[in-house]
């Protein structure tokens, strides 16, 4: 073969895809197909997980132009996370429209509410230890621990920031477990709680209307509090209050909706295929990524087990008891994890309805994880030094 090629140099550009190619790019074929399976049979997460998957395929072809990386001529998968992710452009993009996306009226309305998603941030912290037990160093191991914010952009600020080579695996276990949530939770919370404990029924509270100038005026206290908690993470909360303040402010309803449609639509897309672009094979398929899938997973679990925990223990010194399943709800993997929990309730007892409760939790959740993203941006270089 060897003697063919030097006597017809031409066969080399015509050939090189096939010669360059190994068990690990068909492996990897497979993960982006496995991907795009769950996006479009099981309907999970597939604004991401369609595009992660096409772009894993087309990062594994041997000598894709798509990610080629020679001056003069980088793929557009490279000049996109150079653009985007490298900068942290996008999930600041994604923040603004997910913030425009969300109703802050049920935390407004509710603050204590933010004790139950402050306890299901637990994962974050007690994955990192564990990652940091299993060799990744601190930077990576924190970077691993932001998966238990059940929040993709989180995840990928903070990875695009402290740990660029690990951004496929970290962006896919934050979205894949996502995705899992009714997978996961359920089996958790009820290993963890009675049935009678699942059953307890909390009366419906009537909801008094929140003014306009108070949900305007919220965004603008989140983010100077937050900010002066923890100036790093002004990015990231200053975007997703942004993206909201243009939803209650009323007079710019075209940027607001630009925002909630266009600009998630747009940013999800690039989003998605450039992530998948950073999958190839020499960094996906090793061991680390293998721990890292291990350790997104007990991220969820603790995140769970923690808020339902903290649930419990207000239980012990409250006469007015409360479903310790809200407790999960406090994740940000809104409002599926509240739907969750409901239908929870409602399977062990069919008049029990604890929707209301569980998605006020759940939209605490949202600015919980966005804070604890900005801590853990906090805490990595002063820990570091």
């Amino acid at each position: 073969m060897e003697a063919l090629l030097h006597q017809y140099p031409w066969l080399d550009e015509l050939l090189m895809g096939i010669l360059g190619l190994s068990w690990k790019h068909v492996v990897m074929w497979l993960i982006g197909a496995i991907l795009i399976y769950l996006a479009v049979k099981k309907d999970y997460e597939p604004a991401l997980l369609l595009p992660i998957g096409f772009g894993a395929i087309l990062a594994n072809i041997p000598h894709s132009s798509a990610v080629s990386t020679h001056p003069g001529e980088e793929g557009f998968l490279i000049v996109l996370y150079q653009a985007g992710i490298a900068n942290e452009l996008f999930p600041v993009l994604i923040f603004i429209a997910i913030g425009a996306m969300c109703d802050f009226a049920p935390l407004i309305r509710r603050p204590s509410v933010m004790l139950f998603a402050a306890a299901a941030q637990f994962g974050i912290f007690a994955t990192a230890i564990a990652a940091t037990l299993v060799g990744f160093s601190f930077e990576h191991a924190a970077s691993i621990g932001i998966i238990g914010a059940a929040d993709g952009p989180t995840t990928i600020y903070v990875a695009s920031r402290y740990a660029k080579e690990l951004l496929g695996p970290l962006s896919v276990a934050a979205y894949s477990y996502m995705s899992l949530v009714p997978v996961i939770q359920p089996p958790v919370i009820k290993a963890i709680t009675t049935e009678n404990e699942r059953k307890i029924k909390m009366s419906f509270v009537g909801e008094e209307p929140v003014s306009q100038t108070t949900k305007f005026l919220f965004p603008i206290m989140i983010v100077l509090i937050a900010g002066i908690v923890a100036p790093i993470s002004v990015a990231l909360i200053g975007a997703l209050m942004f993206g909201n303040i243009l939803k209650e402010a009323g007079c710019v309803e075209n940027l607001s909706g630009a925002a909630e449609n266009e600009l998630a639509n747009l940013v999800t897309l690039v989003l998605g295929i450039t992530i998948g672009g950073t999958m190839s094979a020499d960094r996906f398929l090793t061991i680390e990524v293998g721990l890292i899938m291990v350790l997104g997973a007990i991220a969820f679990v603790f995140d769970t087990v923690g808020g339902v925990l903290f649930a419990k223990l207000l239980n012990m010194f409250s006469s007015k008891k409360i479903n310790p399943m809200i407790g999960a709800c406090g994740i940000s993997a809104f409002p599926m994890s509240g739907r969750v929990i409901a239908k929870m309730a409602l399977k062990e007892d069919p008049t029990n309805f604890i929707i209301q409760h569980a998605i006020g939790v759940n939209v605490a959740g949202q600015v919980a994880s966005v804070v604890a993203g900005g801590l853990v941006l906090a805490l990595i270089p002063a820990l570091t030094k």
